[in-house]
């Protein structure tokens, strides 16, 4: 009998429990770990921040939803992981033994890389459940006494989706509040241009986003350095393709949500050997650590290099259907360890994301994720608004039922007319 133990009960955690539970013979313990209690719903956050969304419809309680599949759940936060001893240890004093280690913890938030920033600094965040509740705080403040607005990504982000999402979003929640008039707004980004997104550009999203965004009205700043943040101004540095300063930025604002740049979560960061300079895990293409041979992982936490250089550093993303071919990778190759047979599945690095737009949407399709590609696909429309409401209620009755069939596989690739990926 082996016992898996799972860092984390996110979009990777929680679904590689259940898949793990429904692929392995019952006589194999499961056990999820997590600071929190609850599960939350990444992705809807943006909406949450302008209260088209409430903390009751993006979360529940992972414990009884875990229990009644037989996966054992410990909410509490790890305070060492004891990667010789193949063990961890937990922030209440205990050590809980493992044979198999998932690590699906997703980032440490770096807003001390830059002075001033998030939510116990000057901008606010979307990136988890709390700072979208104080970020909608912060809104409903700033719609009684509207000026000017910064939205956008810090220098070293990768996961720029959501402050696109948050910025069209924001402007849709002014214009229907008739304050838009009244809203200055500025995004700024370290991506070299718009609809860059980490990934070099998918199709046209450079020239479709940049229209959006004069549609719209937004300015924005590409090649951004975000230096310093005071109470009601940000610093930035605007570099040239060369990554030498072009010009020096003084921008005032009300209101600012900036996403931050990620490392990983110190405990996982700490085992020698496990991580890369800024704590991601460093797998092999079975997403198995390159030096523990019991450590998987999956998720945003994994080392991945970025797609290109670029005069301000930016990350690669990792989206939701990279992150699900990375789970169901480990649970085929765990299981077939546990048989005695070869890791031999790999994760499909591709990206797909539905991003919404206040009443429309963008969606995009990168196979593979790096350049050059087989499918190089960036459509627009209300009919992308839909699909992501459409999932995130799938996927929240997926968590909610211990669903352990994969998501994207089967409904959001069929919906957008791809049946077959590109291995």
């Amino acid at each position: 009998m082996a016992h898996i133990v799972i860092l984390g009960a996110g979009t990777g955690g929680t679904p590689a429990a259940y898949e793990l539970r429904a692929k392995l013979d019952k006589s194999h313990r499961i056990t999820v770990v997590n600071a929190l209690d609850y599960f939350q719903f990444v992705p809807s956050n943006p909406w949450v921040a302008v209260g088209w969304r409430e903390r009751g419809d993006t979360t529940l309680a992972i414990g009884p939803c875990l229990e009644k599949k037989g996966i054992d759940f410990i909410a509490q936060r790890v305070q060492r992981i004891d990667a010789e001893g193949n063990a961890i240890e937990l922030a209440d004093g205990r050590r809980v033994d493992y044979d198999y280690l998932v690590i699906t913890t997703g980032p440490k938030l770096s807003f001390d890389e830059v002075p001033g920033a998030g939510p116990e600094g000057h901008t606010q965040s979307i990136c988890t459940i709390d700072h979208a509740e104080k970020t909608w705080a912060d809104y409903q403040a700033f719609v009684q006494d509207p000026g000017p607005a910064i939205i956008g990504a810090m220098p070293g982000a990768s996961c720029f989706g959501p402050a696109y999402e948050f910025a069209f979003i924001f402007n849709k929640d002014l214009q229907r509040r008739k304050l838009r008039n009244k809203v200055p707004l500025t995004f700024v980004t370290s991506e070299p241009y718009i609809g860059h997104m980490g990934l070099g550009g998918v199709g046209d999203s450079k020239s479709m986003l940049e229209s959006d965004f004069r549609n719209h009205d937004i300015k924005w700043i590409t090649n951004a350095k975000v230096t310093k943040v005071e109470a009601d101004k940000m610093f930035v540095t605007e570099m040239d393709e060369n990554g030498q300063p072009k010009k020096e930025h003084e921008l005032p604002f009300k209101f600012s949500m900036m996403l931050p740049a990620f490392k990983g979560v110190d405990a996982v960061a700490a085992v020698e050997g496990l991580c890369n300079p800024r704590g991601f895990v460093l797998i092999d293409e079975h997403q198995r650590s390159k030096k523990y041979s019991n450590i998987f992982s999956a998720g945003v936490c994994v080392a991945i290099p970025p797609v290109e250089v670029t005069p301000v550093p930016t990350g690669a993303p990792k989206t939701g259907y990279m992150i699900e071919t990375m789970v169901s990778a480990i649970v085929h190759n765990i299981a077939a360890e546990l048989q005695g047979q070869p890791a031999d599945a790999k994760a499909t690095w591709n990206a797909i994301c539905l991003a919404d737009m206040g009443d429309t949407g963008a969606a995009f399709v990168a196979l593979p994720q790096i350049p050059p590609r087989n499918v190089n696909w960036f459509k627009k429309g209300k009919w992308v608004h839909l699909a992501k409401v459409a999932f995130e209620k799938y996927f929240m009755y997926k968590m909610k039922n211990g669903t352990a069939e994969p998501l994207y596989e089967k409904h959001v690739l069929k919906a957008l007319g791809i049946e077959r990926l590109e291995k």
